[in-house]
């Protein structure tokens, strides 16, 4: 699976429209939780990979490449960290986390 970028065909756009382009690459496996985890401060690949709890290294690594050039993450000495944009989007995603608490009691209710 090739790094999602604009203008590309991505998952659920031909013509690799820019929203759906981003939501291809926060919907692959541990993309967003890279992020939340990013969000508590730098660290390296194995402070990460406990973070993460389950993990696998090599799922970790290309995920770490993905979001480096998607410009999000950047590597730095003290290992890996959020970009202004990573620490962008984490603000504007974090309201969705008090939306879907609420979602999530609908469920409750099912029950």
């Amino acid at each position: 699976m090739s790094l999602p970028k604009p203008g590309r065909p991505v998952r659920g756009s031909k013509s690799g429209n820019h929203l759906m382009a981003l939501f291809d690459l926060l919907g692959r496996s541990w993309s967003m939780g890279i992020i939340w985890r990013l969000q508590e401060g730098s660290c390296t690949f194995r402070v990460l990979q406990d973070r993460c709890e389950s993990i696998s290294p090599t799922t970790l690594n290309k995920r770490l490449k993905e979001l480096t050039q998607s410009f999000l993450i950047e590597r730095t000495v003290d290992g890996y960290t959020l970009t202004d944009k990573g620490r962008e989007i984490f603000q504007l995603l974090k309201p969705l986390e008090s939306w879907a608490k609420d979602w999530a009691k609908k469920f409750e209710a099912d029950e």
